[in-house]
């Protein structure tokens, strides 16, 4: 059974904004597992922040240090990601859900707004539902509510389903594995009759940098590759356990939410925030939701809010004035900030 051999390095944050905002890199021990987190100084209500599938704390960068000045800021590493525990087999909803149980009892002991970025999104609906006396209000920010259920995220819109497989049989031993092959037979489609491939040669290139990177720094994650963003997806992948993506592609991971089911029971206010999505007849759903997934959360939890930002799936690295912009109104809005001036 492999480890996570990033899991006792150094918490120390070298990003200048960050640290001067106050933040610290931390650990939480579980009794079961070590989640890796940061967090800002205690400046209002809590606000944890749950990354993206593959994400790291690092993606919030952008929004960590403005968020931080009116709200108690945490970001989690959930398990098999960044610095925290991997459990090869022991991936679902219920598993990740039990853990943030108990970093919501144990390390924040009050409260929280809960904000998820697509799989973080589905991981605090399933707070919401299952911890309500510790869930003060969440944000749904691009989360793939339904798309993300059997059997429609494998056989119908099925091009994140495909890009895992991609990704497991690619990278799918951490022990053995040349982070870019992860681009091998990588497709965008751009519109119903062009699609972008990632080139060979550019493959061959990166495989060149990871190799010289990891002979220079061994047993560091990597840290290569331009712009900011492929730099920062290389680092998420050399720190993410494959077998996380493996429990999507084999159904493991479903165990624990039904998302209708779990929106019908919500009683904490909801702020949905909705980027863009194209559909393709070849790829399915590109993208988290589509506008009658939008349609079905409201319908089954009328009292949520809705907010389309025009941006890609991340929102808060590509649109980050506009993200925080919907956190700090939304939450006035719920009365856990006062009221904005108009």
């Amino acid at each position: 059974m492999y480890k996570n051999p990033y899991e006792q390095l150094s918490g120390k944050i070298t990003a200048p904004k960050i640290t001067k905002a106050g933040f610290q890199e931390l650990q939480f021990d579980t009794g079961q597992i070590k989640l890796n987190y940061v967090a800002g100084p205690d400046n209002g209500p809590p606000l944890v922040l749950i990354p993206a599938q593959m994400g790291m704390w690092e993606s919030y960068q952008k929004v960590m240090a403005p968020l931080s000045k009116k709200f108690q800021v945490y970001v989690v590493d959930i398990r098999g990601h960044g610095k925290s525990s991997w459990t090869p087999g022991d991936y679902s909803w219920d598993t990740v859900g039990s853990d943030m149980r108990a970093f919501l009892e144990n390390v924040v002991k009050q409260k929280a707004l809960i904000a998820g970025n697509s799989s973080g999104g589905i991981i605090a609906l399933w707070c919401a539902a299952n911890l309500p006396h510790l869930v003060s209000a969440i944000v749904l920010e691009d989360a793939p509510v339904f798309s993300a259920e059997m059997p429609r995220f494998k056989d119908q819109d099925r091009f994140v389903y495909n890009g895992l497989k991609k990704l497991v049989d690619n990278i799918g031993d951490p022990e053995n594995r040349d982070l870019a092959t992860y681009f091998n037979g990588m497709e965008m489609p751009v519109s119903e009759t062009r699609v972008k491939r990632v080139p060979p040669q550019f493959i061959r290139y990166l495989s060149k940098k990871i190799q010289k990177f990891e002979d220079a720094h061994p047993g560091q994650p990597i840290e290569t590759g331009f712009p900011s963003t492929l730099r920062l997806l290389l680092k998420s992948l050399s720190m993410f356990d494959p077998d996380f993506a493996r429990a999507f592609v084999d159904g493991r991971f479903y165990e624990g939410i039904d998302h209708s089911a779990a929106l019908r029971r919500l009683q904490c206010p909801i702020l949905v925030l909705h980027a863009d999505w194209h559909r393709y007849p070849d790829y399915g759903l590109v993208g988290a939701m589509d506008d009658r997934d939008a349609e079905r959360i409201l319908e089954l939890a009328p009292h949520a809010c809705y907010k389309k930002i025009h941006a890609n799936h991340v929102i808060h690295a590509f649109k980050p004035k506009q993200y925080i912009a919907a956190i700090t109104e939304f939450a006035a809005e719920i009365q856990l900030l006062p009221k904005l001036e108009k």
